[in-house]
């Protein structure tokens, strides 16, 4: 039974493919089966009334509780290695409840300067609507977090890698300074999931996904996941995912990700190999002016990444053209090139089978002040490339004739 093997010190694969997932007890399915309905019928108003007030187990309501959903949510519990789960319609969905369920107005929120650009104004524009004081910081200086740690600071929350400049934070180094602090330390693992990177086990309180990315692989669901303490996530799940933001997974979607988890490991690997052999012959193009990946020896954090990324590194890398190639800004020199790729897709989102590339300015961050995305190092010439499972000469054979047409 996994319940007893889960805990145990079982393998990465071992547990994405067995971690709350047993055949139906039903009929003995072996996929979990979608439970496509809105609400549970009780045997009596007993049966009813001891279910709504928890001397029961059971399933009431699909907002609540939903046994696919419940399914997904132990399996990415198991691999993260967090006590609970809950899951979210939407990336955003995890990030809105975890702000929403864990800080109240008068608390302060010390905030990576470098996030998605949605994430960016939630905090930035929402939460000091509601009260809440917040303060961007470049997290990967430790010091500069520590100055802006206050009496009233009740979250540090970061991304790492950035998104999309690749900067890598110390996880365990983020956890040192909050030590002994009613300080919750969040981390969004969006680029970086297991087996690349394990949050929790450096101390961090809460991480969360967007599951639409690399957990379910496929390009064909939404979704958001935060893993933490069964304490946590019982306030999140309570007061914010399904309440007042209502932000929940369906069956169909939930039931899609568990059959995305189960070739995680595989996945994960193909990925990172195709973006390191990407990223060194970016390196070696004369034309390329930099290269944003955490696993080049080049790159600014490349120590901390290899200690703290399980030698995988990520999917994902940015890199920029030299300005005046041929007269051409950085900027349309690369649009030469998005254009011209035949194999990788001009879309937002990563960590689909095909790769994909944006240019984060004109794309995801649009909604990000100049001035901002200045101190974020983010140039109107960079551009974001998620690697695919493609075979990795032909990813380059691609990048080597649009190059030429440059």
């Amino acid at each position: 039974d996994m319940e007893e093997m889960s805990t145990s010190n079982v393998g990465f694969m071992t547990r994405a493919i067995h971690a709350g997932q047993d055949p139906d007890p039903t009929y003995g399915s072996l996929a979990t089966p979608i439970y496509q309905t809105s609400t549970f019928c009780f045997d009596d108003v007993q049966d009813g009334i001891d279910k709504f007030n928890g001397t029961k187990s059971g399933y009431v309501y699909s907002r609540g509780g939903n046994p696919t959903v419940n399914t997904l949510e132990k399996k990415l519990a198991a691999i993260e290695g967090g006590e609970a789960c809950v899951v979210t319609g939407s990336g955003m969905g995890a990030v809105g409840s975890v702000m929403l369920g864990i800080l109240r107005a008068g608390d302060h929120v010390v905030y990576g300067n470098c996030v998605y650009g949605c994430t960016d104004v939630v905090i930035h524009e929402m939460l000091t609507r509601f009260g809440v004081e917040v303060t961007p910081v470049d997290t990967t200086d430790l010091e500069s977090v520590s100055a802006a740690i206050r009496p009233n600071t009740r979250m540090i929350y970061f991304e790492t890698p950035t998104n999309p400049t690749m900067r890598v934070t110390d996880i365990a180094g983020i956890k040192r300074l909050v030590d002994g602090k009613d300080i919750k330390v969040v981390v969004d693992n969006t680029f970086a999931p297991p087996p690349i990177q394990y949050p929790l086990a450096c101390g961090a309180d809460i991480v969360l996904h967007s599951m639409t990315k690399y957990l379910n692989g496929h390009g064909d669901v939404i979704g958001g996941a935060i893993i933490g303490s069964s304490e946590d996530i019982g306030n999140i799940k309570t007061y914010a995912s399904t309440k007042i933001s209502g932000s929940i997974l369906s069956p169909i979607d939930a039931f899609l990700v568990i059959r995305g988890l189960q070739t995680l490991g595989l996945r994960i690997q193909r990925h990172c190999e195709n973006a390191y052999r990407l990223a060194r012959w970016l390196e070696d193009q004369p034309m390329v002016e930099r290269v944003m990946y955490p696993g080049l020896e080049s790159f600014c954090d490349y120590e901390l990444a290899k200690k703290q990324m399980n030698g995988l590194y990520t999917g994902m890398l940015s890199f920029e053209l030299k300005e005046g190639i041929k007269g051409r800004s950085s900027f349309e020199s690369g649009r030469v090139v998005a254009d011209n790729l035949k194999l990788a897709h001009v879309a937002v989102s990563l960590g689909d089978p095909a790769s994909l590339i944006e240019n984060p300015v004109t794309m995801t961050h649009n909604n990000v002040p100049a001035e901002e995305l200045e101190h974020m190092d983010i140039t109107p010439g960079l551009f974001r490339f998620s690697a695919g499972l493609e075979d990795t000469d032909d990813l380059i054979a691609d990048f080597s004739q649009a190059f030429s047409l440059l």
